[in-house]
């Protein structure tokens, strides 16, 4: 039998866990987070791994929604699990006694995006993924881009609007920070772009919804505009052209051959991407990104599983000389 590789996707609610082995990825098996302590999660990340490994499993991928240093695979702190100032990988290494690598949840999807039929087909991509706030990952020269500290891709954080005429404002210490991606076009961004334009127009899609269910969401966002809601059509423009910064930035700093768009608000199609793809070329230096696609996910929910594998596959191959596509395939 070929190499098996298992990618286990953690997040604040469920956990994902699917095995690659021959280019395929199984279907996955969902299991509740464990939430109550750091102890009971790692103890429950010991039960899914043995309960996916299999004679032929040859190492083990972790995406976490966490600040990891990669090396040593520490977690230095996390967003919605309890997991801070943690030897994970080397913690599970030893109870599992297969290699273990960690690595940061939207990384897992942007290395993900990268591969298409078990190869690398994009070797230099931006991803965000916009949920509830914004994430992203970097795979440059065909190779996850971490940074020096593994702190690389916080792509929400980056500043995308601030008045800087008079200088840098007081720094309240505060995340997500004032003109932030994160705090401008995120899921959470649109919920509040749905109640304003809901209370400012009672008789609108988004407005009568507000009265029917006392409350708006991103969710009524996207309904409404693929009705034809104008008010709705608003929101969704507005926030794709705060992402178009973001997207131009990238663009311009990075020369990425494709820049690609996931996470729950990306349901909303070209309905947000449209927007988003207009002003990041309007606003990347001219020049960069002559080579550069600007699409939505490919991988969809899917996409964190497949990355923790496929980072166990790039790991564990680096590690014993061999070429990725050929573990990836089990040649």
């Amino acid at each position: 039998m070929s190499d098996q590789f298992v990618g286990i996707d953690v997040g604040g609610t469920k956990i994902a866990v699917a095995t690659l082995q021959a280019g395929e990825l199984s279907e996955s098996t969902l299991h509740h987070t464990e939430l109550a302590s750091q102890e009971a999660l790692v103890a429950q990340l010991i039960e899914v791994i043995e309960e996916a490994r299999t004679p032929d499993t040859k190492a083990v991928g972790i995406g976490v929604p966490s600040l990891i240093e990669f090396a040593t695979g520490r977690i230095r702190s996390s967003v919605n699990i309890p997991l801070k100032d943690l030897p994970l990988r080397e913690l599970l290494t030893e109870r599992a006694e297969l290699p273990v690598y960690v690595e940061n949840d939207a990384s897992c999807a942007a290395l993900a995006e990268a591969f298409d039929d078990g190869h690398m087909a994009v070797p230099h991509l931006v991803m965000f993924t916009i949920g509830t706030g914004v994430g992203g990952g970097m795979v440059l020269n065909g190779r996850l881009y971490r940074g020096a500290t593994g702190a690389a891709s916080e792509v929400g954080h980056t500043i995308i609007g601030l008045d800087l005429e008079k200088g840098a404002p007081a720094h309240s210490g505060v995340f997500p920070q004032a003109g932030s991606l994160e705090l401008l076009a995120s899921g959470t961004a649109l919920d509040k772009l749905a109640v304003e334009a809901a209370q400012e127009d009672p008789n609108s899609f988004l407005g009568r919804r507000l009265t029917r269910d006392g409350g708006v969401t991103g969710h009524d966002v996207v309904d409404g505009a693929r009705e034809g809601d104008e008010a709705s059509v608003r929101c969704l423009r507005i926030l794709g052209e705060r992402l178009g910064i973001g997207i131009a930035n990238a663009i311009t700093m990075f020369d990425p051959l494709e820049v690609v768009i996931g996470g729950g608000v990306s349901a909303a199609g070209e309905l947000l991407l449209g927007p988003a793809r207009e002003v990041a070329w309007k606003y990347a230096v001219p020049g960069a990104g002559a080579l550069c696609k600007i699409r939505l996910a490919r991988h969809g929910p899917r996409a964190g599983v497949l990355g923790a594998a496929l980072i166990a596959a790039q790991e564990y191959a680096e590690e014993t000389g061999q070429v990725m596509e050929e573990a990836v395939e089990g040649r």
